[in-house]
């Protein structure tokens, strides 16, 4: 776990806090935080501060932030942003190290909302004091307990999921609905628009609260992506972390010059980021808390084979699709697990996984199964599936299988289907800690992040050893680059053997008869690819043409080549003909590198070709990849897929593949100036054959944008 930043200690360990704006007028927000600051029975200090003076709730306002009397050591601003600068002034000279500025009207209104923004953070630095917001509600500690928050009663009941967000908003949603819920919170952040103390700086602290077992965050983005990432791989390794990334799509698509480019976007280094930092990604605010309510209630499972107890088979088929869609498995269950279920079930009833008991389910054959089930080696978790009973009440049934599911090193998950009906049930549930949901999809759902945390937790992290790239073969071919920034073919070619990635001979012909004699040498069959500047898809214009077998074709085609394109492009400027050695048939895929501002290169891979952009199968891990981001890469394309064979493909060199992947992950990250990397296509040969690098190209730029911008 990483250290805690102990300047953050007042926000979570306050010895006393000062409220300054506090109101006596219930209508005000200045009331709301002082009633709430009494009412969560924190035991420090509390003050209150008001101009006007005379006395709140039974405690005195104070004029000014100097007459408050010790111990105070976090300050609450509920004051309209201009007097802020002001107060920080005061809060300062006071010794106060740390403020939660409630008010907005900072950047998000323009330049004067910046330029106050800018005089608080010269503040803060000049009495090293650390901010939280401006624009945010504020924070809460259930346990401690604390509520500096102007959110309206009741609060959260004390559990054991924290909260942190970019939406103060979406903070009062959350506490209102996880208490019709059933379920509690540990800690609530809300951090606004993090002048200074952002969602990294808070994470550490979050995770390190005993009573915390699952973090969940509501990001709009983050303030600096590879520390980030450091920070909750360091904290995932202990505790899971679900996030719900908004923003996923861009509103337009930056041109860029390559397929790579075009189809990485901020969204996809958010995914290849949280997959390499551990972090759960969720699509939507119920799945963020579903999951968070498994993960804080239930063990790890120890592997994917799933159980299946329901007294109702279109639920259990319904459940069976889900856990076969999710990457789970439904479980085998051992001949002597179905003999005692037959036992215990009515002859009629099904003992095969999903085990159907049959309508007239008893509680305790409820109880008796679910027990058989547990003990079953082949079995790594059970999902019950329980709609109302006819001849009993799923309020009995709950309380006769509680006691099983709370003893259980294995996760029971339950599918309560219904509404009117379940409400007793529901209750025992969630007294009891007991995950339950209304659908079998929602409760797989639940169950596949179970596995995900519990697969993570137990990949080991084993570095990747390369012996034979050449960082040092590999820095001279940048500097040859035209005015675009692209290197020249020849100097990708040495860029991309000096990381040990095969490329075909190639050379750079001027005229027809220079071109032919470089066939000559190289030997028949050839290829003839267009080298200009500003074209950035050679197919597209005529570029490329294939397979050329003697000396007339390739003078015939290189003079055809430039009058076709200086006809349909006659701005470009053309550099030559690249004559290439021809490559035998193999199956194509393409891989390549983009740079995404925040958290640094994204390899691609996926189907190669001219359609690749159509085709949409491409898949992004970071750079440098692991073992387990080139297993990702191949398990989640269909290019990666069809490299075992498909029907008429035999099987293609899927090992020689990986080494490609890796070695072009460790020449992004090496050098950082490479702005884009594509290889379109990389021909992989039948298996043991090796690749080729039939296709590569490479721009070298100063700039980064954001991918997707």
């Amino acid at each position: 776990m990483t250290t805690i930043d102990s300047t953050l200690l007042p926000f979570f360990q306050p010895q006393g806090i000062v409220l300054v704006g506090a109101s006596a007028d219930p209508t005000k927000l200045g009331f709301g935080v002082a009633r709430n600051l009494l009412q969560s029975d924190y035991k420090g200090a509390i003050h209150f501060v008001n101009p006007k003076g005379g006395a709140l709730l039974s405690r005195p306002l104070h004029p000014h932030i100097a007459d408050v009397p010790p111990p105070v050591d976090l300050a609450f601003l509920l004051i309209p942003a201009p007097f802020v600068p002001q107060a920080l002034q005061e809060c300062g000279q006071k010794g106060i190290r740390a403020v939660i500025i409630a008010a907005g009207g900072f950047r998000e209104t323009g330049e004067t909302g910046q330029s106050l923004e800018d005089d608080c953070l010269r503040i803060a630095h000049q009495y090293n004091m650390r901010l939280m917001g401006p624009n945010c509600i504020g924070l809460l500690d259930t346990h401690l307990p604390f509520d500096a928050t102007f959110l309206p009663p009741p609060g959260p009941t004390p559990g054991a999921v924290a909260f942190i967000s970019h939406s103060g908003a979406i903070c009062a949603a959350v506490v209102d609905w996880a208490r019709g819920q059933g379920f509690g919170l540990s800690r609530l952040v809300s951090l606004g628009n993090q002048l200074d103390v952002c969602e990294t700086d808070v994470l550490p602290a979050i995770a390190a609260d005993p009573y915390t077992r699952v973090v969940t965050m509501y990001l709009e983005g983050v303030t600096d992506g590879r520390h980030f990432m450091q920070v909750a791989q360091a904290v995932t390794r202990h505790k899971p972390v679900l996030a719900l990334k908004v923003g996923r799509f861009a509103s337009g698509q930056q041109a860029v010059a390559s397929h790579t480019g075009a189809l990485a976007g901020a969204d996809a280094a958010f995914d290849a980021a949280f997959r390499r930092a551990g972090i759960i990604r969720a699509h939507t605010n119920e799945e963020l808390f579903d999951w968070a309510r498994a993960l804080a209630w239930s063990p790890l499972p120890r592997g994917p084979r799933v159980a299946v107890l329901t007294n109702a088979g279109g639920p259990g088929v319904t459940a069976v699709d889900a856990i076969e869609s999710s990457g789970l498995q439904l479980a085998v269950l051992q001949p002597e697990t179905e003999a005692q279920l037959r036992a215990v079930l009515p002859p009629a009833a099904s003992v095969h996984n999903p085990v159907d008991m049959l309508a007239g389910a008893s509680p305790e054959q409820y109880a008796d199964s679910l027990r058989l089930l547990l003990a079953d080696e082949g079995v790594d978790s059970v999902l019950l599936i329980l709609p109302p009973p006819p001849m009993y009440s799923a309020g009995g049934v709950a309380k006769a299988i509680i006691p099983t599911i709370y003893a259980a090193q294995k996760p029971v998950l339950v599918t309560l289907m219904g509404e009117r009906l379940i409400q007793e049930a529901m209750e025992h549930f969630r007294a009891a800690r007991v995950p339950e949901y209304r659908f079998p999809e929602r409760t797989v759902a639940a169950l596949a992040v179970l596995h995900q945390y519990a697969a993570y937790v137990r990949q080991p992290v084993v570095p990747v050893a390369l012996p034979d790239v050449r960082p040092e073969s590999a820095q001279p071919t940048l500097a040859q680059v035209d005015a675009a920034g692209f290197l020249s073919p020849t100097a990708v070619s040495q860029l991309l053997t000096a990381y040990g990635i095969p490329c075909p001979a190639n050379h750079l012909a001027q005229n027809a008869q220079e071109a032919a004699a470089l066939a000559r040498q190289m030997g028949f069959p050839v290829a003839l690819k267009l080298v200009a500047e500003g074209i950035t898809h050679k197919s597209d214009v005529g570029g490329v043409r294939l397979g050329l077998v003697d000396e007339t074709a390739v003078q015939t085609i290189f003079t055809d080549m430039l009058a076709q394109v200086r006809q349909r492009e006659p701005e470009a400027v053309i550099a030559g003909v690249l004559v290439q050695q021809m490559i035998p048939a193999g199956q194509e895929v393409i891989v390549g590198v983009a740079r995404d501002p925040q958290f640094g290169p994204l390899v691609m891979f996926g189907s190669g070709g001219v359609e690749v952009e159509g085709l949409g199968d491409v898949a992004f891990a970071l750079a440098p990849l692991t073992e387990a981001d080139v297993d990702y890469l191949l398990a989640h394309t269909w290019a990666g897929r069809k490299l075992a064979g498909f029907r008429h493909l035999p099987p293609a060199d899927a090992t020689a593949v990986r080494h490609t992947l890796l070695r072009l992950g460790q020449l992004a990250a090496d050098f950082p100036q490479l702005a884009e990397i594509e290889i379109n296509p990389l021909l992989v040969l039948p298996a043991g054959q090796g690749v080729w690098a039939v296709d590569a190209r490479a721009r070298v730029g100063n700039e980064i944008r954001r991918l997707g911008d």
